[in-house]
């Protein structure tokens, strides 16, 4: 399945509004949206009374798929697909990307940057062990690891970082900040990361890192 890079209607609505203020004399700025929300729906062919919703509850690029045509930082994130239930995330090394379900569910696609030669990022099942929203790295002068979700006592976690489209770092797994940000919220102390030296697609990487048999075979 192809990653498609679609933006829903509320996005469209939101960038339109935000790219286009017009002037109204209402203390309140509700006639502002009242004569944006009719010049949207001109502009979109869409009836004005639904748009309001769209733009409220605009979300990310659209996924169900494998995120393979991502570039660099770029990342996907449906957390409403699964609102609630246990949290898992596979890392794919050789794919430079990592998956997040809920509830054995995928609400979340994201480019990583994994270890450097030499700094190899270590496979296997790790659990979550220690969380700081800011963090600053005792081993390599100091650096910052915003969003540091510890997975080894010997430093390697997963947090905020550069993400140059190849394996770049000392060891821990880079994530793109504004996708640290959101699955710091998602995640517990506990929860478990799979990290695995493979390719598979979101759609059986989970069961994969379970050790569980695909129904197919």
């Amino acid at each position: 399945m192809k990653f498609a890079k679609l933006l829903s209607l509320g996005t469209v609505a939101a960038l339109l509004l935000g790219a286009a203020p017009v002037q109204s004399s209402a203390a309140d700025g509700s006639g502002d949206r009242s004569v944006q929300m009719h010049a949207l729906s001109e502009t979109l062919g869409a009836p004005a009374a639904g748009l309001q919703d769209f733009v409220e509850t605009a979300q990310r690029p659209v996924i169900f798929a494998d995120g393979s045509d991502l570039d660099p930082g770029e990342f996907a994130w449906r957390p409403e697909l699964a609102p609630s239930g246990a949290v898992e995330v596979v890392v794919s090394i050789p794919l430079q990307r990592a998956y997040v379900y809920r509830s054995g569910t995928l609400i979340g696609v994201t480019t990583v940057s994994t270890g450097r030669p030499g700094h190899a990022t270590p496979i296997g099942r790790f659990d979550i062990l220690e969380k700081r929203r800011e963090h600053y790295s005792n081993l390599y002068n100091n650096a910052p690891m915003p969003f540091m979700q510890r997975l080894t006592w010997d430093g390697i976690a997963l947090h905020a970082g550069q993400i140059p489209g190849r394996p770049a770092s000392h060891g821990c797994i880079r994530l793109p900040m504004a996708f640290a940000r959101e699955l710091f919220q998602v995640t517990r102390v506990g929860a478990t990361v799979h990290i695995l030296d493979a390719s598979p697609t979101p759609d059986v990487a989970l069961i994969m890192a379970r050790g569980e048999r695909l129904a197919s075979l």
